[in-house]
């Protein structure tokens, strides 16, 4: 495969959601794997069902909505001290253990980020990740006002790269993003390292990987 540029999700692809887990655990004693899970799951509903009603609202907004949400379904009483605690971690989610050995490997690519985050979110996150110097742009669907998969939130790295979707290499963990910039028309490259098994969706990757690191050697 030959690229011009690598296009990377943020949350779930660089960025582990659950490092979260041990700040809820600390709040909800016996409850942080599940809130984690719930508070992920529901976050992610809620960008789709937005998006399908037009309806938008920042990545910030619908994060701090899902949290309520999910420690309402597991009957815990969530205070405004713990959302500005739980909403703090989110911006300082660490980056998987292959990230920072990962991203130094691709200098000779366009490194960019493509995610549903806000631009604040992002730059925080990224800034204290360490990532900022191995990336080359942010981009935040923020621009456009609606969540991925929409077709047009991809259109975002053609139109800032200036390359065109056969030169893009996009690079996501979550299957659903696959499905959808491959459908859009980029080389989808499925960073699997849980060996989950893949959607029913009738589209398949270009390629999948147990990590970031096998990307240099593709």
């Amino acid at each position: 495969m030959k690229f011009n540029a690598l296009v990377f999700d943020a949350y779930g692809t660089l960025l582990d959601v659950q490092t979260v887990i041990a700040l809820c655990e600390k709040l909800f004693p016996g409850k942080g794997a599940a809130l984690s899970q719930s508070w992920r799951a529901k976050q992610l509903e809620y960008t789709w069902l937005r998006s399908l009603m037009g309806r938008y609202e920042d990545f910030a907004q619908i994060t701090a909505d899902a949290l309520r949400h999910a420690c309402s379904a597991l009957d815990l009483k969530l205070e405004s001290s713990h959302v500005l605690q739980l909403m703090d971690a989110y911006d300082r989610l660490a980056p998987f253990p292959d990230v920072l050995e990962a991203l130094p490997r691709l200098a000779q690519y366009k490194r960019v980020i493509l995610s549903n985050g806000s631009p604040a979110m992002l730059n925080t996150a990224v800034k204290n990740a360490g990532l900022a110097s191995y990336l080359d742009a942010v981009l935040s669907v923020d621009q456009i006002k609606i969540y991925k998969p929409d077709p047009r939130v991809y259109q975002l790295a053609i139109d800032r790269l200036g390359v065109d979707k056969a030169s893009i290499g996009f690079v996501s963990s979550n299957y659903w993003d696959i499905a959808g910039a491959k459908s859009f028309g980029f080389n989808a490259l499925w960073i699997n390292r849980s060996g989950a098994r893949p959607d029913a969706l009738g589209i398949k990757p270009d390629a999948v990987l147990t990590g970031l690191t096998e990307l240099s050697d593709l």
